[in-house]
């Protein structure tokens, strides 16, 4: 099967101009099976207040953006995994909205808020899913969840192939490296699609990456330029855990010994 990501720049609070654009792109990319957009794709990143943020956000259920990435899945026969700005109620969610081609799937909502984010969103309240299409199986972790391997792991024990990873990564080298790790850690296919581009005083990062199971990494794209990249992958490398002969990484795992990390926050800092 075929994967990609889409790596451009939403533009903050106009989402008709985001929306043409993504026209374009996702129809570079029909010929993927899942396509990956970057976080809060349809709204732009850097709000300058609450308000702003609010403005920025969509209802899944009477959501513009969700609808034309409906149209365009069920257009091509493909999946779309895609970062937004979701309102719900009187709550703000920096969430991931994964589309098939005959409806929405669902959401999640990002556990781990980075900087800024803590004065517009809350944190998410979904839990670590993993999503049966058919042709496979996928989880959704958005940007900052990158650095916690409890999530990673969560997902690839509950089965999945692929991590679909939306972001919208600013701090230069340190995301991309460890996406690898994580890959061979859990035995599953990552893709993180970031953005490009300014706003404010953040510069992201792009350099958006699909790896296999074995850390290798089958596409990268530049720093700072719009791409959308497909990579073809054997699910068949995700669904085999074992690292020798003698050793799996799930069959091996000792729980046991892993309680303390569930300990209070006070007792490590």
């Amino acid at each position: 099967m075929k994967v990609g990501f889409i790596q451009f720049s939403p533009i903050l609070g106009k989402p008709t101009q985001t929306l043409e654009r993504l026209e374009y792109l996702i129809d570079k990319g029909k010929h993927s099976d899942i396509l990956v957009l970057p976080e809060l794709c349809n709204s732009g990143y850097a709000f300058n207040s609450r308000q702003q943020a609010l403005n920025s956000s969509e209802s899944v259920a009477d959501s513009k953006f969700i609808r034309f990435l409906y149209e365009k899945s069920n257009k091509y026969n493909l999946y779309i995994v895609s970062g937004f700005c979701e309102k719900s109620d009187k709550d703000l969610y920096n969430s991931s909205i994964l589309v098939g081609p005959n409806e929405y799937i669902e959401v999640y909502r990002k556990s781990h808020l980075f900087l800024n984010e803590k004065d517009f969103f809350s944190p998410g309240n979904t839990d670590y899913s993993v999503y049966d299409i058919g042709i496979c199986k996928i989880g959704m972790l958005i940007c900052f969840d990158w650095v916690f391997p409890e999530a990673w792991r969560i997902l690839a024990l509950k089965g999945a192939d692929i991590i679909c990873h939306p972001s919208n990564i600013v701090l230069p080298g340190l995301c991309q490296k460890t996406i690898p790790g994580h890959s061979i850690c859990n035995r599953m296919f990552i893709v993180t699609a970031n953005r490009i581009g300014t706003e404010d005083n953040l510069t992201f990062t792009g350099s958006s990456i699909i790896c296999d199971p074995r850390g290798n990494i089958l596409t990268q794209a530049s720093d700072d330029q719009e791409e959308v990249m497909i990579s073809d992958i054997d699910l068949n490398l995700a669904r085999d855990k074992s690292i020798t002969s003698r050793n799996h990484i799930f069959l091996d795992r000792r729980p046991d010994k892993y309680l303390d990390i569930a300990k209070a926050i006070e007792e490590s800092v």
